[in-house]
């Protein structure tokens, strides 16, 4: 069935395709907008947030600014064309917005007023920029961009073409520092600026224009030099110095090495506060700039990927620090440090809350907000209002704003964009594995769900580990859920060991145990809801993206359960991993070797061990680019399906790294699922549209 409709953000008709017994097209839920990120200003009448739409003609998605004003109804307040707006921040003064966007010239920084009207461009940097910040007083702006080729760098090119070495292709970023006047903003390119070489005249007036009357955007100056990379800044409340992450270069590996320095703005006299054998990582000022919130894993680098994060506070005066929020069994994230409190966000099983946090003493405390799920708190500098994301489980995320610690008033209303969907009824669920540990889930059922009948069973596995799956009512990405259960499926979404939300003893569990762990999880969830005679075993598929997919290539080649497997960026054998992929101690933390020294474990958690054994269709999925999971893994399980006579087919997602970030790939691999579970399991056929 074919219907023509007009999608936001697109000026043509393209038509929408609706599946076989689903009433919402692949389109329309790819097309969902997202509202995210608000800031409020520090007067705390205005509040600004970011609002993301899918483009289909460029193949995109745009994140535009938002504004809510003194609590009339939101308005649109950026438009940038064929490019998106983001970062926003408001001036000290509360008058201005300042985004970042790439208007034609590279990233660059600009203002509007919080009235509306027209954006000024406020700096003009041959290279562009990575992120800024304005000083407290509004009067300068930091800012972080990469260094440019140098001309050796554009010689060596010239000479012997591109070559590369690895651990040696990287720019440093650097701090530079901008002085802000309004007047120069407004009247730059007013006022014709004339060359002393291209004068056109030689009056009096011409002379005086080029001098003090001639106008033009302020020049940054370099803040920083030096070999090392900037990652991560702020000023102190004074504006006198800025704190940093100083790391010997961007690359990934190398966050290892980052230290935190301060730097005098002025002087630029730099003195490390924070250096630790691992990774150190400012987080936030307290408001009197007399101590700062850090991250650190100290000396720990064999076991911090999988165990919980740690904050720390360092006081300027004592030169010490002492560690806070201990008795948060997750990982934190610090959301802010105000006159009102130091914030940490953690999720709590299958809630994120919001904790406050004594900075004397480390204990936490959970605050009481009326959300199910609390994505991110902005705190009014001068008042006692906020702006806070986050939504309940039925809902899409919203944006709502009130007082502390008093109830929230809903300002956006993106939920009503699904209205009248039939959308899937979520279940919390738990059940024990294997091993006696207790694994937690989601379960989605149709609305018309009859306990009397045994339904098909869809498995859909998150990435991570350190992933969790959530009750929502619309789950995205290429596995069309919502969908599938409208057809008269169930679907379980496993939060296996190693999922965030359970703490850090659960999150260990997966430690010399992954792969083999994991299947139990998923095994004995399907037991579980089998032993409830909930589901047709006759009907089963399973599938997963990234550590997902790993645990679907693991499930293919060790069990025989299901009809039907999606394997999704999966990694087949640790060992192809190991040498191929981004982050190689990844693999030697959770595996506790290399292969060269305990190659049994290697063997014991690949999928590929027990290729021998794979009897299941298989459909895999993969970006050609991908870092994190290089291809190489999913040729590998590719051909060794095909050497045993195993129906496979293998999708590469051409020009993508290790997800699928554009529309109309995300549409064509989520019909790639649809049409392999259709035939598998519900053995139907749904052809893809190309008329």
């Amino acid at each position: 069935m074919k219907r023509f409709v007009m999608l936001a953000g697109l000026f043509l008709p393209i038509v929408i395709f609706a599946q076989k017994n689903a009433s919402v097209s692949f389109e329309k839920w790819i097309s969902l907008k997202g509202v995210f990120a608000p800031v409020i200003s520090s007067d705390g009448k205005t509040i600004v947030y970011t609002v993301g739409t899918t483009d289909w003609s460029s193949n995109g998605y745009d994140s535009e600014l938002w504004m809510a004003r003194d609590g009339q109804t939101p308005i649109q307040l950026t438009r940038t064309p064929k490019g998106s707006s983001f970062s926003a921040r408001f001036t000290p003064d509360s008058r201005f917005v300042s985004f970042l966007a790439d208007r034609g010239e590279k990233t660059q920084l600009y203002i509007i007023s919080v009235y509306g009207g027209e954006a000024l461009q406020v700096t003009k940097d041959d290279d562009g920029i990575n992120s800024y910040e304005w000083d407290p007083a509004g009067n300068r702006i930091a800012y972080t961009k990469t260094e440019p080729d140098s001309k050796k760098d554009k010689t060596i090119k010239e000479r012997f073409g591109a070559f590369g070495v690895e651990g040696e292709e990287y720019k440093q970023t650097h701090l530079w520092l901008l002085n802000f006047y309004y007047d120069s903003i407004v009247l730059a390119g007013q006022v014709p600026c004339y060359p002393a070489k291209k004068d056109s005249t030689k009056t009096d007036s011409a002379q005086k224009m080029k001098g003090q009357d001639c106008i033009s955007l302020p020049v940054a100056k370099k803040l920083t030099d030096g070999n090392f990379t900037v990652n991560g800044f702020a000023w102190k409340p004074d504006g006198k110095q800025i704190a940093f992450n100083r790391q010997i270069n961007p690359l990934i590996l190398s966050g290892i090495s980052a230290d935190i320095v301060v730097i005098d703005v002025a002087t630029k006299k730099m003195d490390t506060l924070i250096k630790n054998p691992t990774g150190d990582f400012f987080s936030r000022w307290n408001p009197e700039g007399t101590a700062f919130v850090y991250g650190s894993s100290l000396s720990d680098s064999t076991t911090n990927y999988y165990k919980n994060n740690r904050l720390f506070i360092y006081d300027l005066v004592t030169k010490s620090s002492h560690e806070i929020a201990e008795g948060i069994d997750e990982n934190k994230f610090v959301g802010d440090w105000s006159k009102n409190g130091l914030f940490v966000f953690a999720l709590e099983n299958s809630k994120q809350k919001v904790f406050t946090v004594d900075a004397k003493t480390g204990k936490s405390k959970a605050l009481d907000i009326d959300l199910d799920l609390v994505a991110g708190i902005s705190f009014s500098r001068n008042t006692d209002l906020i702006a806070v994301s986050g939504r309940n489980f039925a809902d899409l995320n919203e944006i709502y704003s009130g007082r502390f610690n008093q109830p929230l008033k809903k300002i956006t209303n993106s939920t009503e964009q699904i209205a009248g969907w039939n959308t899937p009824v979520n279940e919390i669920i738990s059940w024990k594995s294997s091993d006696g540990a207790t694994i937690g889930g989601v379960l989605l059922k149709p609305k018309n769900y009859d306990a009397k009948k045994k339904y098909p069973l869809l498995v859909v596995i998150h990435g991570g580990p350190k992933g969790i799956d959530l009750p929502e009512p619309t789950p995205t990405y290429v596995y069309p859920v919502m969908q599938w259960v409208e057809k008269g499926a169930l679907v379980l979404r496993v939060n296996y060991r190693g999922s965030a939300g359970y703490g850090e003893k659960f999150r260990s569990l997966n430690v010399r145990n992954l792969g083999v762990g994991d299947m139990w999880d998923v095994v004995s969830g399907v037991e579980f809801l089998k032993n409830k005679g909930m589901i047709d075993t006759s009907k089963m598929g399973v599938m997963g993206w990234s550590q997902g997919g790993y645990i679907s290539a693991f499930l293919t080649t060790n069990t025989n359960i299901f009809k039907a497997v999606s394997v999704g960026a999966g990694i087949s054998n640790w060992v192809t991993y190991y040498v191929n992929t981004d982050i190689t101690p990844f693999t030697r933390q959770y595996l506790q070797a290399t292969p060269w020294n305990d190659m049994g474990i290697y063997l014991k958690t690949s999928p590929m061990t027990n290729i021998n054994k794979a009897s299941t269709p298989t459909l895999i999925q993969h970006g050609e680019f991908d870092k994190r999971v290089p291809i190489p893994n999913a040729f590998e399980l590719y051909r060794g399906l095909l050497d045993k006579g195993v129906p496979s087919k293998l999708i590469v997602y051409k020009g993508f790294g290790h997800g699928i970030n554009k529309p109309k790939e995300r549409l064509a691999a989520t019909w790639h699922n649809w049409q392999w579970f259709n035939k598998y399991v519900f053995g139907e056929e749904d052809e893809m549209p190309v008329e």
